[in-house]
């Protein structure tokens, strides 16, 4: 067994995967309904390309990026196009957005041809067909991934790492893609490389997940620079500047990016639309999504069309959901967030649903002890308690000088807080208080 790497701080809450870890994927049916909000990536806002009554297929072109840092977004369904207009996004805002009724026919429209031999392309070729698909990052952040795969002049990539950790509790979707689709992922992490041109591949897989671990040791076999690399089991064991320092010994400097120690994380499901991208001419219209949770009568993991509504996919589920429902979020329980409702669609990035049961206790909290617990468990090293305590009397300076940009939202420091107190949500206030000043100044 290879070493088991790991970074300082982190917590070890309950995973709750056994919930899903054994459920393979599941495609639902298409819906009948698609609400496909413009901006579902981090950059340019887009520009929408057709109007209502206009009749699209799947994968038709539904709205063009506006600038580099951008992606195409693409019909999930065919039908006609009911609105363009703002609706509700799961953020709790209402943002512009197609609505698409679907026609029951699931016609698609003919996209890039599939690439018989992807190693005859060049790196600008598959970036190119990456971009075409409209590909963002699929572990949360939606930064898109031509760019991302596009580091600047003097700044040369020197390892690729595939994010197969998965830390968050309850969540399994891209554990079960992993072992269902090994092959596949391989391809995509070799079609990553080739752009990058680099030549060391750290696959990282936490230790509590064996079978991924064998399934890719096997798959990846005796190919070049290519290695499996096991990880503890820890939150947030898969967060990229910790699977940096865990497993290269780098550290990204503050305010930096990963390209400044000379690497690049992808999570699995990124590599997979890159193999779907290049290898079959589709582009991102569908994501797994683990739907879990004490309120579910059948959790499982689920092929689901960007685009379809919570609601209408939890009814698509069989059994349905618990009549006494506290709280959904999206994504998982430490860095998800709590829907303002079911009516809202599941966007490119998003990986789960956690229902909750009513009611959903909140704990009071209570001022700070000067205990050091979320010191600890910081894995930047940073001092969320006084950073809390800052930005709760707004003082702006000591939250820059006490480096709040760098908080990465974890929610660690809240975990292990004794005093219940709400670190990471006053961080967060902190963090971007002090950063829309920085970009205020420079305007």
């Amino acid at each position: 067994m290879l070493k088991i790497a790991t970074f300082k701080g982190g917590v070890h809450p309950p995973d709750s995967k056994e919930i899903t870890r054994d459920r393979k994927v599941e495609p639902l049916t298409p819906p009948a309904k698609v609400v496909l909000p413009l901006q579902q990536h981090i950059g340019a806002p887009l520009e929408p390309v057709v109007a209502p009554g206009d009749l699209v297929k799947v994968g038709t072109l539904i709205a063009k990026p506006t600038g580099f840092v951008s992606v195409p977004l693409h019909a999930t369904v065919s039908g006609k196009v009911k609105s363009v207009g703002e609706e509700m996004h799961p953020a709790g805002v209402r943002m512009q957005s197609v609505v698409i009724e679907s026609d029951g026919q699931d016609a698609w429209e003919e996209f890039i041809a599939p690439a018989g031999d992807w190693s005859a392309l060049t790196a600008e070729e598959l970036k190119k067909r990456i971009q075409e698909a409209g590909i963002v990052g699929l572990g949360g952040a939606a930064f898109p991934t031509h760019v991302k795969l596009s580091p600047p002049a003097g700044k040369k990539i020197d390892t690729f790492i595939l994010n197969c950790a998965e830390c968050e509790p309850y969540l399994t979707a891209d554990y079960r893609q992993t072992l269902e689709r090994t092959g596949e992922l391989v391809t995509g992490m070799q079609m990553i490389a080739r752009i990058l041109g680099c030549e060391r591949v750290l696959v990282a897989v936490e230790t509590n997940k064996p079978e991924a671990i064998q399934a890719l040791d096997q798959a990846v076999g005796d190919l070049a620079g290519f290695e499996v690399a096991p990880v503890e089991t820890k939150y947030p064991q898969g967060g990229e500047k910790q699977l940096i320092q865990a497993l290269t010994d780098r550290e990204v400097p503050t305010g930096g990016l990963p390209m400044d120690v000379g690497c690049l994380v992808q999570n699995v499901s990124t590599a997979l639309s890159v193999f779907d991208a290049v290898t079959r001419g589709r582009p991102l219209l569908d994501k797994v999504v683990t739907l879990t949770g004490q309120g579910l009568k059948n959790p499982g993991n689920y092929l689901v069309r960007v685009g379809m509504l919570v609601q209408d996919l939890l009814a698509a589920v069989e059994g349905g959901i618990d009549e006494e429902i506290g709280k959904v979020v999206m994504g998982g329980p430490m860095m998800g967030i709590a829907l303002p409702g079911l009516d809202v669609p599941v966007l490119k990035g998003t990986n789960g649903l956690v229902i909750f049961r009513n009611p959903v206790a909140v704990a009071p909290h209570h001022p700070c002890i000067r205990c050091g617990k979320c010191v600890d468990s910081c894995p930047v090293r940073l001092m969320p308690c006084e950073l809390a305590l800052f930005a709760e009397n707004e003082r702006w300076e000591k939250c820059r000088e006490y480096f709040a940009k760098d908080c990465i939202e974890c929610g660690s420091c809240s975990y292990t807080c004794p005093a219940g107190r709400n670190l990471v949500q006053l961080i967060r206030y902190g963090k971007f208080t002090v950063m829309n000043q920085g970009r205020l100044q420079k305007k």
